[in-house]
């Protein structure tokens, strides 16, 4: 196995994002963050995970303390995203740099937004065609990873870097509690999807109703996967249209 990608998905943004890089990079094996897998004999190791509040996500942060570290090995990275990577690439290569490893390139993978808090989706036009856009920015990865190339640490402008990096400075230790804004409203039938797409864990069933548990990493797999669209966040998402990558299942991602 000449690569190993590290995968964290909620919504199926990041894992359609590994997906294309294996396609390109060949000889690729995909591993869930959630499983916890053990780092085998790939010379190149990837860590792909959308973007979380303009930065690395809690999930993410976790997984790379547990994970063996080679100095030798090959480590780059990609960071989905709706438009604003902010500064999250240069943290990640920070937070390996103090692991003593080095990040030889970060990619900055823009894709449709899934924080459905700030509303739906574009149309189905704008959602393909972002994922054409980003399949060119994925092969010119490819390209430069093959080569063994190190440098490349995409970011965002400057304002993105200042403003948004004070932002998730000061709210990432309140995310776990976010999840009091969700709620289920009568179309719930109890299905327990939400249970078993939930990548923290965090929904536990109540007379047969979901329970948030305070363990929330704001992945909003929940209420964008729920079939019967009954999961909501705060007042206004019963309007708004559900989102989930179009070329990844449910399955792909249930635990």
């Amino acid at each position: 196995m000449n690569t190993i990608i590290y995968w964290y998905s909620g919504t199926g943004n990041s894992l359609w994002t590994a997906k294309k890089f294996a396609e390109k990079l060949g000889d690729t094996e995909l591993i869930p963050m959630v499983s916890g897998g053990v780092q085998g004999d790939a010379g190149r190791i990837g860590f792909i995970f959308p973007v979380h509040m303009w930065g690395v996500p809690y999930m993410v942060l976790e997984f790379i303390k547990k994970l063996t570290k080679n100095p030798y090995k090959y480590y780059f990275a990609a960071a989905v995203n709706a438009g604003e990577v902010s500064r999250t690439l240069i943290q990640l290569n920070e937070i390996l740099k103090n692991e003593g490893i080095k990040l030889s390139a970060g990619f900055d993978v823009p894709l449709e937004s899934n924080y459905i808090p700030w509303g739906g989706p574009g149309t189905k036009e704008q959602i393909l065609g972002l994922m054409k856009r980003a399949e060119s920015i994925i092969s010119e990865a490819a390209d430069y990873i093959k080569a063994g190339s190190s440098g490349r640490i995409d970011k965002g402008p400057l304002w993105q870097r200042i403003i948004y990096t004070w932002i998730y400075k000061s709210a990432v230790k309140y995310v776990p509690m976010m999840d009091k804004s969700f709620w289920a409203d009568d179309k719930c039938n109890g299905c327990g999807i939400c249970g078993k797409i939930c990548p923290a864990e965090n929904i536990t069933f109540k007379d047969n109703r979901p329970v948030w548990n305070h363990k929330c990493h704001q992945c909003l797999a929940c209420i964008q996967w729920c079939p019967q669209k009954a999961i909501q966040f705060g007042k206004k998402t019963a309007k708004y249209e559900r989102y989930h990558n179009p070329e990844i299942k449910l399955t792909d991602l249930m635990r």
